[in-house]
């Protein structure tokens, strides 16, 4: 699928950008091996990439990006008929803002602590989670048909229309990685385990987001890979990978998908590929701000997030180690490891929390 896009790393503050192009069935093995290289390199360096010319249409990304502006633009009391179950073993339907904390943390064990501490932080944002129809540890919760007809049908079409993408990705990943069958990632990533996202973050004073607010604070991601679709509004940054603790911006690149790294495949590859804090600040300077209450834009992204099936052991890959590089983690099951880090991003019980319309 040809999508023409001419930017260059230096507009995209030094992420590099691969061109998926070349990736079909024609490829040979050597183009294959070119754009795999290039991709694992990304990933080693930065842990993010801008990924063009992928499986998803320009004109369905607008469809998508359509429908989450029809749903966050519905009353309060009708996105609320879709509530995010209580508590933290599933992640479906509406989270209202204020509901989910993220946390940076990454270890093996649930700190309460630092899980407290986060919660503190308040998150100026609302999202909206779809997975597989045929995944019953954690089935969808919607919207009734008449709320917003059409919605159940797209967002279920697209969710597998991302899936394809990141097969894609996911074969790349396995020749850059040296892994002797393309499809090694395959087996373990059916799509049943993915989840679309959509999410909105409410235009806002922007006294808020420069005191205790923020639109996201600085996370990793739990799982594989992470898709990302963004707007044209921009606020997301990633940590610089020469100064921790500096973030530098990843601006919107028209139809790219900007793919990062999880904590799932940093243990995998045994710390070879980096799974990057970041976060969603205030937008660019020069659309930061509107009237005199400083009102931020509204920002509209669409994260897909990739994970393996439920009950997989996730231990170092053989390419991933040797005599200089003894394995760094031990093995762990993926449910068991998704589940410990829910638990620091929801509560129990979650109160509430009084929104506008």
């Amino acid at each position: 699928m040809s999508q023409s896009n001419s930017a260059t790393a230096a507009e995209t503050s030094g992420i590099p950008i691969v061109d998926f192009a070349k990736w079909d069935s024609d490829a040979s093995v050597e183009q294959k091996k070119d754009i795999a290289n290039q991709l694992i390199e990304a990933c080693k360096a930065v842990g993010f990439v801008y990924i063009v010319n992928h499986n998803v249409s320009p004109g369905r990304l607008a469809e998508a990006f359509a429908w989450s502006k029809k749903l966050f633009d519905l009353k309060r009391e009708e996105k609320m008929l879709a509530p995010h179950p209580n508590g933290s073993a599933v992640h479906r339907g509406y989270s209202w803002p204020g509901l989910e904390k993220i946390s940076n943390e990454k270890g093996d064990e649930d700190d309460a602590d630092a899980a407290k501490e986060g919660r503190q932080v308040s998150e100026v944002k609302e999202s909206y989670e779809v997975g597989s129809e045929s995944n019953t540890d954690q089935p969808n919760v919607w919207l009734p048909e008449k709320v917003l007809p059409g919605f159940r049908e797209f967002t279920t079409e697209f969710y597998w229309e991302c899936h394809e993408a990141a097969k894609v990705i996911l074969r790349a990943m396995a020749v850059g990685l040296g892994l002797p069958d393309e499809d090694h990632f395959l087996k373990s990533h059916s799509g049943h385990n993915n989840q679309l996202r959509l999410l909105h973050y409410p235009p806002v004073p922007a006294a808020d987001l420069e005191g205790q607010s923020t639109r996201m604070p600085a996370h990793c991601d739990w799982g594989s890979i992470t898709l990302l679709f963004q707007d044209e509004c921009g606020g997301l940054q990633v940590e610089n990978p020469h100064r921790a603790g500096d973030f530098i911006a990843a601006p919107p690149l028209k139809n790219a998908i900007i793919m990062n790294v999880g904590d799932l495949m940093q243990r995998w590859s045994n710390d070879c590929l980096k799974s990057t804090l970041h976060r969603v600040g205030l937008p660019p300077l020069q659309d930061r701000f509107t009237g005199d209450e400083r009102m931020t834009r509204a920002r509209y992204s669409i994260p897909y997030f990739v994970s393996p099936e439920g009950q997989l052991v996730i231990e170092c890959l053989p390419s991933c180690t040797d005599e200089t590089h003894p394995v760094k983690y031990k093995p762990i099951v993926w449910d068991d490891y998704r589940l410990m880090k829910a638990s620091v991003h929801y509560e129990d019980k979650p109160k509430e929390v009084e929104v506008s319309a």
